[in-house]
């Protein structure tokens, strides 16, 4: 699992996000408050003394600032101060930092400055305060969305590996919480499913046992009878035992399927020398018929993979190209990785085609040819092989199977 793909991960984040939100939400009312308290502690004391400074000016009376303020009217407003417009003005003169209140009155222009605030340190220390606030918050976010998430994944992770090994634990399916519904659950699907597999393992092993001894003897008779019967019945005779053999074939296959795929432990199997076993098999199929069955060799092809399910793959495409075509040729053609079998046959119907571009074939094959298509897919997904059709411009069918190089 990838770790964006982390379920403790997007917990972590939906903390810090929260912490980001919740600190911007209160760092904007900080803000606003902070403000609100310059316009009380600043503005309002400069027009106070405003208030008090300019009528007393007018009368010709003694004006006796409070420290740090200074009243300037008209042409003893400092350079840096004249021009300004009405209302509150913070003016940086060298390195001093001034509050300016200005304004008009009948006597002409007039400000106020402050020189001894310290409203701009404090608000740089109170902003210093958010700033660190911010940091430790969305730190403590992620710390706790660390600790929870490892509170919330830890037991899924239990119950994930308990999973694996057959069966959950009974401290995890005793629990009330949402966790032991699931715990029950997959170990109620778990039961399901391994009972099933039991029941179809003990099905196979019969079916196989019961099916290969009445086969056995059908062959047995069929050879007697193809050695010293008469000529007419040697011909229904070697029918019968390739009826007997391909279907000794089929149940072996079928029991291959029905086991679990351990395909790294098997020998390579020479893809070549099975192909072109299939070939030779099915070349009486195209006896006396003007259709030419070729093989064309290529490069060196080994897999892993049991022999039966290799030969069966190839050698119910080869039948099927050999039954349904009628003239022209089947050619099978061994590339790098892969086996092609092509005909000049009629094709596959369109319902076939949909039902092969949608991952599944007819279970009943390509009308009635022995293991069809359903099976020859199946066999390619056990093996790890691609399994894929296209209709040849010229007419026909191309298969081509890709397997995996041991």
């Amino acid at each position: 699992m990838r770790p964006a793909d982390s379920l403790k991960r997007r917990i972590v984040v939906a903390f810090v996000l929260f912490g980001l939100g919740a600190s911007c939400f209160f760092a904007v009312i900080a803000a606003i408050a902070v403000e609100g308290i310059e316009v009380q502690l600043v503005d309002k004391r400069l027009e106070a003394a405003v208030a008090w400074a300019a009528p007393r000016q007018a009368a010709g009376l003694d004006v006796d600032m409070p420290a740090g303020l200074r009243f300037h009217r008209n042409e003893e407003i400092p350079p840096p101060l004249r021009g300004l417009s009405d209302g509150v003005h913070i003016i940086d003169v060298g390195a001093t930092r001034l509050h300016v209140l200005a304004g008009q009155d009948a006597r002409g222009s007039w400000v106020l400055a402050d020189h001894e605030s310290d409203y701009d340190k404090i608000e740089l220390v109170v902003y210093s305060m958010f700033a660190a606030v911010l940091v430790v918050f969305v730190l403590l976010a992620s710390l706790l969305g660390g600790f929870f998430g490892a509170r919330v994944v830890a037991p899924i992770h239990a119950l994930a590996q308990s999973v694996r090994r057959g069966g959950a634990p009974p401290e995890l399916t005793a629990r009330k919480d949402e966790l032991g519904v699931l715990a029950r659950a997959l170990e109620a699907h778990t039961a399901e499913l391994r009972a099933f597999l039991d029941r179809e393992r003990y099905f196979t092993g019969d079916v196989s046992h019961e099916l290969r001894s009445p086969l056995t003897v059908i062959m047995g008779a069929a050879e007697i009878l193809m050695q010293e019967a008469a000529p007419a019945v040697r011909a229904p005779a070697e029918r019968i035992y390739r009826a007997a053999r391909e279907a000794a074939e089929s149940v072996t296959v079928l029991l291959l399927l029905a086991r679990a795929p351990e395909l790294g432990t098997l020998a390579p199997v020479d893809v070549h020398a099975v192909a072109e076993d299939e070939v030779e098999k099915y070349r009486v199929l195209v006896a006396g018929k003007p259709v030419a069955l070729r093989f064309l060799d290529g490069p060196l092809l080994a897999v892993r993979a049991p022999r039966e399910l290799v030969a069966a793959a190839i050698g119910n495409l080869v039948r099927n190209a050999c039954q349904y075509t009628d003239r022209g040729e089947v050619l099978v053609r061994l590339l790098p990785g892969r086996v092609v079998v092509e005909d000049t046959g009629p094709g596959l119907p369109p319902a076939v085609v949909a039902t092969l571009g949608s991952g599944g074939a007819p279970s009943s094959g390509s009308g009635g040819t022995g293991l069809g298509l359903a099976l020859a897919r199946r066999i390619c997904d056990f093996l790890g092989a691609g399994f894929a059709y296209e209709a040849r411009q010229e007419g026909g069918s191309r298969f081509t199977i890709s397997f995996p190089t041991a």
